[in-house]
Formats: C-alpha cells, sequence, structure tokens
C-alpha cells in the first residue's frame, strides 16, 4: 500500500492531461510529511480503501486574557493572573506622581506598573482620566505586581505559535497567537517581563559578590519530540513554572542524554524516526537504572489500541495533542507531588 505513495505509480488504463500520470499520492504524502502528519491507509478487498491523515493542528492551548495597551492588543496567560480590580485614571496618576509604586488589595501589598510603559517606554498622563482602568494582579513566584491595562478584550483560549528569532529574543515575549479576525497577537511572559524596568531598558549588572541561589527541590523534565517548534514552545511553558527543561530530538538523542542523567520526569511523543515513543519507554522501564522515571505521553495518536499499549509498558499518563497546558500541569503535580 505504501508503493502508491512513489513518485510515477498509476493504476489507471488510460492516460489524460490531468490524471493517471502517477503525480497525486505521492505529493499528498510529501505535503503531509512536511506538515508533521502522518497518512494512514486501509483498504478491504471489494469494499474500499480508506485514507486517514492525522495532522498536528495546534502546537499547544492556552487560556490567555487579550488586554488593550499602548494602541495594541496583548495576551496574558490566564495562570499568572490573580484577580483584576478597576482603579480610576486620577487615582493612578497620583501613586505614578508620588513615586509610591506598592498597592495594597486584600492585606496583599502589589508593585504598581503601567504595561503600556514597560512595553513602549511611554507612560499617557491620567490626571484628568475619572474613567475606570483595570489593573491585573499578577504573581510572579513569590513577588507580586498591579499591571494598569488601558482595556480588557476579554478571555479566549488561544493556539500558542513561535516568533522568529528578531521577537523571540526579547525578554517578555513568550509566543505570538492568530485571533479569529486574522490579527496577530503577541503574548507575554509574565516572569521576564515584571521584574523589568522597560523592555527598552538595558538590565542591572549583576554584582559580582551576588551568590546565585541553588534551589535544591528544583525539577527537571526531559521533553522528547521529534518536531523542534514543539520542543520550544513546550520548554517555554515548563520553563514558567521554574521548571528546568532538557531537550532531546528523537528517541535516540534521548537515550544517550539518559546515559549522563537522569530526569524526574519525561514528556513523551510517540511518532519519531530512528526510535519511536513505545521503544523509548520500554527501554526506560526494562533498565534497572531509569525504570523509576514517569513518563507522561502526548501524541496525536489519541486511539484506544495505542493509549493501550502505552499504559501496557509503564506509562504513567497519555494525553493527546493537543494538549491543554492546566491539564499537562495538573499531571505533572499528581505524579511528582508538587504544587507548580
Amino acid at each position: 500500500m505504501q508503493f502508491i505513495l512513489q513518485s510515477g505509480v498509476s493504476t489507471a488504463e488510460k492516460v489524460t492531461q490531468v490524471a493517471g500520470r502517477g503525480v497525486g499520492m505521492d505529493v499528498v504524502d510529501s505535503e503531509i510529511k512536511q506538515l508533521g502528519g502522518v497518512l494512514n491507509i486501509g483498504t478491504v478487498h471489494g469494499k474500499g480503501t480508506e485514507f486517514t491523515i492525522r495532522l498536528p493542528l495546534t502546537l499547544a492551548i492556552n487560556q490567555a486574557l487579550l488586554v488593550a495597551a499602548s494602541d495594541d492588543v496583548f495576551a496574558v496567560p490566564l495562570a499568572s493572573i490573580e484577580g483584576v480590580v478597576r482603579i480610576t485614571g486620577h487615582e493612578l496618576q497620583r501613586f505614578y506622581d508620588s513615586g509610591n509604586t506598592h498597592y495594597e488589595f486584600n492585606g496583599v501589598e502589589y508593585e504598581l506598573k503601567h504595561l503600556g510603559n514597560l512595553l513602549t517606554g511611554n507612560q499617557p498622563n491620567y490626571t484628568n482620566q475619572l474613567q475606570l482602568f483595570p489593573v491585573l494582579l499578577v504573581n510572579v513566584g513569590e513577588k507580586h505586581f498591579a499591571l494598569h491595562v488601558e482595556d480588557l478584550i476579554g478571555r479566549r483560549e488561544i493556539v500558542v505559535k513561535p516568533v522568529g528569532l528578531q521577537i523571540g529574543s526579547v525578554h517578555g515575549i513568550a509566543g505570538a497567537t492568530i485571533l479569529a479576525d486574522g490579527r496577530v497577537v503577541l503574548i507575554l511572559e509574565m516572569s521576564a517581563l515584571v521584574v523589568a524596568d522597560s523592555l527598552f531598558k538595558p538590565h542591572a549588572p549583576i554584582e559580582e559578590e551576588a551568590k546565585p541561589v541553588v534551589d535544591d527541590h528544583k525539577k527537571t523534565i526531559m521533553v522528547v519530540d521529534d518536531s523542534i517548534t514543539i520542543r520550544k514552545i513546550t520548554e517555554r511553558m515548563l520553563k514558567r513554572y521554574g521548571i528546568d527543561v532538557v531537550l532531546a530530538k528523537d528517541g535516540v538523542d534521548a537515550t544517550n542524554q539518559l546515559q549522563e542523567s537522569i530526569p524526574d520526569l519525561m514528556l513523551l511523543d510517540i511518532e519519531m524516526p530512528k526510535m519511536d515513543g513505545f521503544e523509548v519507554a520500554s527501554y526506560v522501564r526494562n533498565d534497572e537504572r531509569l525504570k523509576d522515571i514517569p513518563i507522561i505521553m502526548i501524541t496525536s495518536r489519541t486511539g484506544a489500541k495505542h493509549k493501550e499499549k502505552a499504559m501496557e509498558i509503564g506509562v504513567d499518563q497519555y494525553l493527546g495533542k493537543p494538549f491543554q497546558e492546566e491539564e499537562l500541569v495538573k499531571d505533572i503535580n499528581k505524579i511528582l507531588k508538587t504544587s507548580f
């Protein structure tokens, strides 16, 4: 059956200008592979043939809040938002003029910042503004920040897309998403954004005497996937929770790296060249040194037989693509007994 995907293969009795030349199925198969998909062929004699195309429609789905700042729209991951309060422009300007950047709410002290100023370096004067402006209460590690925005557009389920090197190198940008109307919206990474006075100001030099903080309880997760895009997206997501990430481009790369270090958990794809996810999982479970590593499989193969095979090998959890960030983090916390 795979032979019909080769270039030039045709079963037509007559060749016309538009059909029978054997340039159809090989093109379909080539395009599907370029998209990272899989083409399966099933046939029953006398009944017909079924072609099943599986495509990675998304990379990761997050819940986000769309906000307006500096005449543009940005997406803020909901996981980093504790709540939203509204303050008049006049009161906000008094905070800015006084130099007092601390705002207290429900007994918690937040450092007040203007999101537009962080992004562009410009901040309007709100002295005569009596309208109420939204302020996002954000939690980053043990620090609390209050981010003043111009408006709230609403909550959305967004698909995280990678950005180019020019934008990806900017601190505070986690990726981008495309809205239903075709607009491209940048996704903000709170942990990198709020710690800086502005994206356009140089970072303060680190004092030589400062000693790095060592966290003995920091977890390490290995991400094994042949798609560089999915590896990078998953890496960014995990690092937002303070997790160390090790990347492996395929099963062989993963097994080689496991000889040197043992992660606390593995996120494993199934469909990979050289050594697929089932083979990697079997290798881990049959190795005395590695057998206790928890494994979460994340794959587009969501059929019952694939899940049953994974569970028989000893996989701890089985998730389909696209995965929900909240669901994945919940499973990681359950397996590692953490609270990210």
